[in-house]
């Protein structure tokens, strides 16, 4: 066999053919492979992908017969599908082009399927663990996220629900109905507001009790450590949606627990505190101010795990050196503590954030996003995730345009916790 091999020549037939340049450089086995995953891709394109592309951009021809929505999501199947045989097309012309810059360095090939295998498992091993991940991240992560793009460009809404009606591409019609229309843009603009706010106070607070809690029960002259973990662990073991509709009836504007027995009870040992009867639920600013109790109460015996075990792990004589220079009970917190709480948890500390940015379940179950409304269906304590959901379920649905916020709520979160996480350097490895 000639051991000689130009390289141009098997960079051009790889990129004719799949298989074509292993064939070339004696890779009869690889040849195979390569070309039966083309043969497979032709096939599938001539039998279904040129149609599924085709309804991708037409959304159909005739209602009552075309389901635009699942022709939108075979098109989108259909492009992933083009995509990873774009990057196998790749593959095997740098693959081509490899084997036969080996030959010509002297270099030993596999030839046969025996070798073939080998090979794979010597140099390609990881790539064969790390590849059916990726597969899965792209039809469980990625499709979705392109499926709802493109709901957000269409205008699938309760007057437009196939196959009874056909779908339409309206661009970014949906994003300008959010900023141009006063209904939706004073609702957007209100539901936003308070989700940064939610996210921002009930957040702050969890962290800061649960930081406080395990900083208390860390110390030395605590006695009973093991009861005072217990206590604080008990919002954590009971479920929380159990825990949420639990402080939904206790917050009863009449008959909860808060109004009728704890505000009571304080002001029996404080005579001058005079709350008389709160609307926990029936004002938007008492609401507020119940949710992000709360979710408080929730997420403070996960901060308080997290921080008591990197507390645990800092040296002792960190501490009696700062006190042998000196350094008071808030010295050694700010100078040794926080920050070796930041370097380890600050990843965990901002998903905290961006958590409760989507955080449904509390607002809903509280008080479905009451009381009240500030108009586009949402009410006065809906977060923007909770408005997507009533988008999409009252009885005029708002499909598309709940696509259309889904996308900005992605990109907010997305941004914010890149910026964060790069400031906080929380993914930098020391060696």
């Amino acid at each position: 066999m000639n051991t000689k091999k130009n390289e141009k020549v098997a960079i051009g037939l790889s990129t004719f053919f799949p298989g074509a340049g292993q064939f070339y450089n004696g890779q009869w086995f690889k040849g195979i492979v390569f070309a039966s995953i083309c043969m497979l891709f032709i096939y599938q394109m001539a039998i279904d992908g040129v149609y599924n592309i085709d309804e991708l951009f037409t959304l159909g021809y005739q209602a009552g017969r075309d389901n635009s929505l699942f022709m939108l999501i075979r098109g989108v199947l259909q492009c992933l599908i083009i995509a990873i045989y774009a990057i196998f097309h790749v593959v095997n012309v740098i693959d081509a082009r490899k084997i036969a810059k080996m030959w010509n360095n002297g270099e030993k090939v596999a030839i046969s399927p025996k070798e073939n295998l080998k090979n794979v498992y010597q140099h390609g091993f990881p790539y064969v663990l790390v590849t059916p991940a990726y597969l899965l991240m792209i039809f469980v992560i990625l499709f979705p996220v392109i499926v709802s793009i493109l709901i957000a460009l269409t205008n699938y809404d309760f007057q437009h629900i196939p196959p009874q009606k056909l779908l339409d591409w309206v661009g970014f019609d949906n994003f300008i109905k959010i900023g141009a229309l006063s209904t939706f843009q004073n609702a957007f603009l209100s539901v936003l507001g308070w989700t940064i706010i939610w996210s921002l106070a009930a957040s702050t607070l969890q962290i800061v009790m649960g930081i406080f809690t395990a900083v208390v029960a860390n110390q030395s002259f605590v006695k009973g450590k093991r009861i005072f973990g217990i206590i604080f662990l008990l919002p954590w073991a009971v479920p929380g949606f159990i825990t949420i509709l639990t402080f939904s009836n206790m917050f009863n504007d009449s008959l909860g627990a808060i109004n009728t027995q704890v505000l009571p009870f304080i002001k029996s040992l404080f005579p001058f505190l005079d709350f008389g009867i709160i609307p926990w639920k029936t004002d938007p600013f008492w609401t507020k101010f119940a949710v992000i109790f709360v979710q408080a109460w929730l997420a403070t015996p996960y901060i308080y795990v997290l921080t008591l075990g990197i507390l645990q792990a800092i040296p002792h004589d960190l501490y009696e050196a700062a006190t042998i220079d000196g350094a008071n009970a808030w010295q050694k917190f700010k100078h040794i503590t926080f920050p070796t709480i930041l370097a380890v948890a600050a990843p965990s500390l901002i998903t905290q954030y961006t958590g409760n940015f989507n955080n449904f379940s509390v607002i809903y179950l509280f008080n479905q996003g009451g009381p009240g409304s500030v108009g586009g269906g949402a009410g006065s304590t809906d977060i923007l995730i909770s408005w997507i959901y009533k988008l999409t379920t009252s009885t005029s649905p708002q499909f598309s345009l709940a696509a259309a916020v889904t996308l900005i709520i992605s990109i907010i979160v997305i941004g914010i916790s890149l910026v964060t996480f790069k400031k906080l350097h929380a993914f930098e490895m020391e060696d």
